[in-house]
């Protein structure tokens, strides 16, 4: 290495280390021993969930069916709705619930205190079936209940976010035999 470059090397080196002496000489002094510690005010993911009705959650996942000039809301794990929700199933599912934006992501539904787990047989409009338990977020899901398409509770209509279609109305068994990962949630901030 040259000599005139060891000295630019070593200048702005000299320069960066007096930058961010000063900038910690003038930084704001911490707050008094009294505060509260921020863990401390966070609020839990329920507490800080407004209440919504089971109506409320469906008429909100019936808008994103037409929300694109006539069109669904198209599917993207990476973009966000002009609402400000992420374009992916759990983003979609944050907005039905009113969720702060842009929503937590599958694993948080499930995990986060935002649901609690309850039986099949015992969904109504507005719970969520949802698979956390993956590595990959392609092979994690969550789509919003309806109600169910037969008798026998084999089948069941919902709303969701799917890769390739966006937002749509589908008949899904997801759950239905217990062996593929699914399981039926409720929202903690539902009211009915």
């Amino acid at each position: 290495m040259s000599v005139n470059l060891t000295r630019r090397v070593a200048t702005a080196a000299l320069t960066t280390i007096l930058s961010l002496g000063s900038l910690a000489l003038t930084a704001p002094t911490a707050p008094a021993a009294t505060t509260a510690p921020a863990a401390a005010t966070v609020q839990a993911p329920a507490e800080a969930a407004p209440r919504v009705s089971r109506a409320e959650v469906i008429a909100r996942a019936k808008t994103w069916l037409t929300a694109n000039n006539g069109r669904p809301v198209p599917y993207s794990q990476k973009k966000y709705w002009k609402d400000g929700y992420r374009q992916d199933c759990s983003g979609y599912v944050s907005m039905t619930l009113g969720l702060r934006k842009p929503g937590p992501n599958t694993v948080s539904l499930k995990k986060d205190g935002f649901t609690r787990r309850i039986a099949m047989k015992d969904l109504a409009p507005g719970d969520l079936v949802i698979k956390a338990d993956s590595d990959s977020a392609d092979f994690r899901h969550v789509v919003i209940f309806d109600g169910w398409a037969d008798g026998a509770h084999t089948a069941y209509k919902s709303y969701e976010q799917a890769g390739g279609v966006g937002t749509r109305w589908k008949q899904h068994s997801y759950g239905v035999n217990g062996r593929d990962g699914y399981h039926a949630y409720r929202p903690v901030n539902i009211t009915n």
